[in-house]
């Protein structure tokens, strides 16, 4: 059974840093594309960051500069580096994968950048 499992979100001020972390169990994050999606309160969830299998990564134009994503295999985790953050930033993160034609999500993590 896949089971993604993120953490690492929180109240942070405008201009500071947080890392997400996706620990994910059932699945191998090496074999499979892993995204970062994030829905804003009253918005749509919105794809943010992949690493695909072979270790390339993309992310949206939006955040481009400011977050990272990477994977430690050893871990089975995936991460989101995010820098600069901005109070649009704030939302629900999630991470996502798919496998045999099924998406699974985790259960999210609040992020708010307040001052």
């Amino acid at each position: 059974q896949v089971r993604l499992v993120e953490s690492g979100g929180g109240l942070v001020q405008p201009g500071g840093s947080l890392s997400l972390s996706c620990a994910a169990s059932g699945i191998i994050i090496s074999n499979n594309a892993m995204n970062w999606y994030r829905q804003a309160s009253g918005k749509q969830r919105e794809l943010v960051a992949t690493i695909f299998s072979a270790g390339s990564t993309n992310v949206v134009d939006s955040v481009k500069g400011r977050f990272t994503i990477s994977r430690d295999n050893a871990k089975n985790t995936v991460y989101l580096q995010m820098n600069s953050l901005k109070p649009e930033d704030t939302a629900v993160y999630y991470c996502k994968t798919r496998r045999f034609y099924t998406d699974y999500w985790g259960q999210g993590t609040q992020v708010t950048v307040s001052s």
